[in-house]
């Protein structure tokens, strides 16, 4: 049996962590191994316990969430697998999200995730993907895709881009707008293992760390426009 995925908590509300710990105690290939109550905190905590995942709130005192995130990620990430970081918000009034996925975050939660979503998304994650709902994905990036830059640019903005064949280039676009795999098989006519080659060639080719940031560079790379389905 594999060890568990070890996690800390970042939340500057002891009653959300403790509520996070119990959900996760529910499941055994799940441990919380750390706490922290900011910003500052968290990099400290994650440089010595060295989790799998972090649960990152936004809004904290100290030091926020996002540049957290971004610390966290460059500090981490050399030497082992790399710490993948999930973004809790209310997503009503945390417009620091889209900044939390290029620091570096792997996805994103909904502070009222139910307790098995929640358990699934830390599990999908600690296997190298990112957990974002597609539908939550694309009305996240249409609400603040307009404070990215080149979002009025072509494509060719991007030399990137180049690297992709045109049906790689055909994913990424769906992808952006927030279709799965399995939809993204069923428009283009595919089997969905060959959609998930696609995917992880265009990471590669784009030197992405995962479907988030993928989303986040088509609309700088003004593949898909805001609000444009």
């Amino acid at each position: 049996m594999s060890p568990p995925v070890r996690v800390m908590l970042v939340d500057d509300d002891e009653l959300v962590r403790s509520g996070l710990r119990a959900i996760l105690s529910t499941d055994e290939r799940i441990e919380v191994v750390e706490e922290a109550p900011d910003g500052r905190l968290a990099i400290q905590r994650a440089r010595h316990r060295r989790p799998d995942i972090v649960l990152m709130d936004v809004r904290m005192p100290n030091l926020d969430g996002v540049e957290a995130t971004r610390r966290i990620v460059d500090a981490c990430d050399v030497g082992r697998p790399p710490l993948r970081v999930l973004v809790l918000t209310t997503f009503d009034l945390d417009e620091y999200v889209i900044e939390a996925l290029r620091a570096g975050a792997s996805g994103f939660l909904l502070k009222d995730v139910n307790p098995e979503d929640l358990v699934h998304a830390i599990r999908i994650v600690a296997a190298g993907d990112a957990v974002v709902a597609p539908s939550i994905t694309r009305r996240l990036i249409d609400r603040f895709a307009r404070q990215l830059p080149n979002t009025e640019s072509t494509p060719q903005a991007a030399p990137e881009l180049d690297t992709l064949t045109d049906r790689e280039i055909e994913v990424l676009v769906l992808m952006a707008r927030g279709l799965s795999n399995a939809e993204i098989a069923q428009q283009l006519l595919v089997a969905e293992t060959t959609v998930k080659t696609h995917v992880g060639r265009v990471l590669m080719k784009l030197d992405l760390r995962d479907r988030v940031q993928a989303v986040v560079f088509a609309y700088e790379a003004g593949l898909v426009q805001p609000g444009v389905g």
